[in-house]
């Protein structure tokens, strides 16, 4: 059916027909006093999502633009950095941080495992010259549907007293409680196509009083994504170059349906969203991938055994226009992944679970009669 297309998706999320038609307006002036009040309302609103009373910058790129801006605004080529690697994005920031020529130590974790707290204490510990700038993580690890425990890393951290944490936090701000201040977490960077219900384009660089005395003394290269233009232009409410406009109305209505809703609902959704998918794939027989009780609020990683994850895939697609995500690296064709973060509700994970068990039953692959999966994702949601 055309025009039928859900994505059950980590990014591109759903958007609201709100978003969409506040996108549709016609653009105004990046100088004009209009666009000024968009982004004083708009900063306003990042500042309560994020929890912070600094700045949350505006940038027009991916949010791979706005962890790179993270990392050459605060650190300085040669710096010492301990860089957690647990998933495809983990892999990613140790490749810029050493492309920027730091001095990177890597800080490991199998696939589908949690970044492990202790590494980064003993490693902090051990530290006593002071000689480590910045401890760089994902939180949300998108490849695997693993959360690592940003707060107990950013906890030690701060003990450290010299270093930065640097959190990738793409596909969890939005989907779960992440109190920047209250955690002491430096630097967070995200992007719009997750849990701000938006389409790509915009991504978001909030940095506290710690990140911003690290800037003086950063010396890698940085002119797009010099965050210091950022920070005098948003105090005057601009943007030091042509933002992306139309998106900022998306921005703006976007948070104001999450404010609307309000934190701890938001929080409350994505939970319950994730307890129902994970129960919906174990009573079906699909093994989860992510450790047990490291699963992400925003993402289902499912590794079905002795079936071809992307044939599956590919029939929800066909049959049902449900997008899922497939694995990537060696775990393509091992897993497939149900994002549940954003714009969904319990009836996208009611029908994406439906979907999953009558593309099993067609290829005569069920491990469990029809209708199991959503009889125990229906109990999670109605607890």
């Amino acid at each position: 059916m055309q025009d039928k297309l859900t994505l059950m998706i980590p990014g591109p999320t759903p958007v609201p027909e709100t978003v969409l038609q506040a996108m549709a307006r016609h653009p105004i002036g990046h100088r004009s006093g209009d666009f000024q009040k968009i982004v004083r309302r708009t900063t306003e609103q990042l500042q309560w999502l994020h929890q912070t009373k600094g700045h949350v910058l505006v940038l027009t790129g991916s949010g791979t633009a706005a962890m790179e801006a993270a990392i050459v605004n605060t650190l300085s080529r040669g710096d010492r950095v301990l860089c957690g690697d647990n998933g495809k994005f983990g892999e990613r920031w140790v490749k810029v941080a050493k492309a920027y020529g730091l001095n990177v130590e890597v800080i490991q974790a199998e696939w589908g495992q949690p970044l492990d707290p202790e590494a980064f204490r003993a490693a902090l510990e051990a530290d006593t010259a002071k000689e480590i700038r910045g401890v760089i993580l994902t939180h949300s690890e998108t490849s695997t549907g693993v959360i690592n425990d940003l707060q107990a890393i950013a906890g030690h951290v701060k003990a450290h007293g010299t270093a930065l944490t640097i959190a990738d936090c793409v596909t969890s701000l939005g989907a779960c409680d992440v109190p920047m201040d209250a955690w002491g977490v430096d630097v967070v960077g995200s992007g719009s196509q997750k849990g701000y219900m938006m389409p790509p384009g915009l991504s978001f660089v909030a940095m506290g009083e710690r990140a911003w005395t690290a800037y003086e003394r950063s010396d890698l290269p940085k002119f797009y994504l010099d965050l210091g233009k950022y920070r005098k232009a948003a105090d005057d409410d601009s943007n030091p170059f042509t933002p992306a406009i139309n998106l900022y109305f998306a921005l703006e209505a976007a948070l104001g349906m999450m404010q609307k809703e309000g934190l701890e609902a938001i929080f409350a959704r994505h939970d319950r969203h994730r307890r129902a998918t994970q129960a919906a794939m174990k009573a079906i027989g699909l093994p989860l991938y992510a450790a047990e009780g490291h699963g992400s609020p925003a993402i289902t990683a499912v590794a079905p055994e002795g079936i071809d994850a992307e044939a599956l895939r590919k029939q929800v697609k066909e049959r049902f226009d449900i997008l899922l995500a497939g694995g990537q690296d060696h775990l393509k064709g091992k897993v497939f992944r149900i994002g549940h973060l954003g714009f969904v509700c319990d009836r996208d994970v009611l029908t994406a679970v439906a979907a999953i068990e009558a593309t099993l039953q067609g290829l005569g692959l069920a491990k469990a009669p029809i209708g199991a999966g959503v009889a125990a994702a229906a109990v999670e949601l109605a607890a």
